[in-house]
């Protein structure tokens, strides 16, 4: 990993902008977050693209539906709390069920939100999401990948929910990295154990990956970027050639990635897998290094489980 930081809502910013410049029919919503989820940029360079439609998120859902219907690609962003949870019945209603080509890109998510505290943090939205039809969710771990992501979801027709986040995180892949959607990253060949991480626990993964070296433990990580579709045939493999299994999530631990990891497991190879992530409880406020700490989401904890 490169020492420098950068949080994924930023990293989505700069590529929305490139996006723009690529394609005429990307179209930006957002809900008086402009400069926090970083359309901003996008709406400095072609404010006659971009709608920012105020406090009225279920309302900006809507009117996405409505431009796909019209052959344009919406990005509808605000945070994570009101992209999922105060627009559900419009993602579900309007967007999935028709399945029109809308990315929502969800900011802000999960206790990294920090010291906005228990209402803003949303650690559910991952389980809403996933067990919607027709909808692929993402959840980016750096630049690079996060600059992937939002080049590719706008290539494919469907609805797409990109969850990002605010706290910034180091450098993980270069620009030679692949990816592919529906795909998990494999970094390591440890047999001890396999992490299975995903966004911004990825970069905890890797640090814990490296303490552990030091004690003569090898183990591997999984950058699950993807959740739906999840790659099952990682999963299974991983399973099969390493001793212990882990997931890490910024997410209630219920209905999130380990739960979809789980699932898999319990149908093709059952082993045990120990579920690190929010134990069904609301958030706090306070730095988003330390929630992480109290939550039992970071290094430390990943260490202390193997």
């Amino acid at each position: 990993m490169k020492e420098i930081k950068k949080a994924t809502r930023e990293s989505y910013g700069e590529a929305l902008l490139k996006l723009g410049k690529e394609n005429d029919d990307i179209v930006v919503l957002d809900a008086d977050l402009s400069t926090a989820t970083k359309t901003n940029m996008f709406a400095k360079e072609f404010p006659e693209r971009f709608f920012d439609m105020g406090i009225a998120e279920a309302n900006m859902m809507g009117v996405a539906a409505g431009l796909a219907t019209c052959g344009k690609v919406p990005f509808a962003s605000t945070f994570a709390v009101f992209a999922a949870g105060r627009s559900y019945d419009q993602i579900r209603c309007s967007i999935a069920y028709p399945k029109l080509n809308v990315k929502i890109c969800a900011t802000h998510s999960g206790v990294t939100v920090g010291e906005d505290g228990a209402t803003h943090q949303m650690i559910e939205d991952i389980s809403m999401m996933r067990t919607m039809p027709n909808m692929i969710v993402m959840s980016t771990s750096d630049d690079v990948e996060t600059k992937w992501a939002v080049k590719e979801i706008a290539k494919i027709e469907g609805p797409v929910y990109l969850r990002l986040a605010r706290m910034k995180t180091s450098a993980i892949y270069d620009e030679n990295q692949k990816f592919e959607i529906g795909k998990g990253v494999q970094i390591g060949e440890g047999t001890d154990a396999t992490i299975f991480a995903t966004g911004v626990t990825v970069e905890q993964a890797l640090i814990a990956k490296e303490h552990l070296k030091e004690r003569g433990i090898d183990v591997r990580v999984v950058d699950v970027h993807t959740i739906k579709p999840i790659d099952r045939e990682c999963i299974i493999k991983c399973a099969k050639e390493t001793k212990k299994l882990i997931s890490i999530e910024d997410h209630n631990i219920i209905g999130g990635l380990g739960s979809a990891i789980a699932e898999v497991l319990t149908e093709e190879y059952p082993v045990k897998l120990v579920r690190l992530g929010v134990h069904d409880t609301f958030g706090k406020s306070g730095k988003a290094e330390k929630l992480m700490e109290y939550f039992g989401i970071d290094a430390k904890d990943i260490i202390k489980s193997i």
